[in-house]
C-alpha cells in the first residue's frame, strides 16, 4: 500500500479491500456461471432464460469492473486469475450442464450467496467509515436481491 490520504486508515482499507475481493470472485464466477448457463440452455423456457440470463451476465461484467476499480481505489491489488477467485469464492463451479429448472435454482442460490458476502463487507465498510463502498456494495445488494427474486419468480 502507498502513503495515500482518503480519510481510511490503511487497516481499515485492507480490511475492506479483502471483503471486496471476495466479493469479486463471487461476482466472477456467478458471472461465469450465468454466461455458461445462457450459451447451454434448452428446453420449453428457452427464449425466456437465454434472454434473462444474458441481461443478468450484462450486468455482473460490470459489476466486476466496478468493484474491482474500488479494490484499486483503496490501494490493494484486485485479484484477477482464474484461481484467485476459485480460492477466494463462496460459489462453487458446475462442471456439468444442468436442465434449465436446475440452471434457475443454481443462479438463484449464487445469487442469494453474493447478497451474504455483500452484508460481511458491508459491516467492514460501515466500521471503516468508507461511504464508497458502503454505497457500492449497497447497490450490489439491492441488484442481486432482486434478481434472485425474479429467479425464484421464474422457477414458481
Amino acid at each position: 500500500m502507498s502513503n495515500i490520504d482518503i480519510g481510511i486508515g490503511a487497516k481499515d482499507r485492507e480490511e475492506i479491500a479483502q471483503g471486496l475481493k471476495r466479493l469479486l470472485a463471487d461476482s466472477y464466477t456467478l458471472y461465469l456461471q450465468t454466461h455458461n448457463f445462457h450459451w447451454n440452455v434448452t428446453g420449453r423456457l428457452f427464449r425466456e432464460l437465454h434472454l434473462m440470463f444474458e441481461e443478468q451476465y450484462t450486468e455482473l461484467a460490470t459489476a466486476v469492473d466496478d468493484i474491482a476499480e474500488r479494490i484499486r481505489t483503496l490501494d490493494v491489488v484486485a485479484p484477477g486469475t482464474y484461481k484467485a477467485f476459485a480460492e477466494l469464492s463462496s460459489i462453487k463451479e458446475i462442471d456439468e450442464v444442468p436442465a434449465a429448472e436446475e440452471m434457475v435454482r443454481i443462479l438463484t442460490q449464487g445469487h442469494e450467496q453474493v447478497i451474504k458476502t455483500c452484508r460481511e463487507v458491508l459491516k467492514a465498510a460501515q466500521e471503516g467509515e468508507d461511504e464508497s463502498t458502503v454505497a457500492l456494495v449497497s447497490d450490489r445488494m439491492r441488484v442481486h436481491e432482486k434478481t434472485a427474486w425474479m429467479l425464484r419468480a421464474t422457477a414458481q
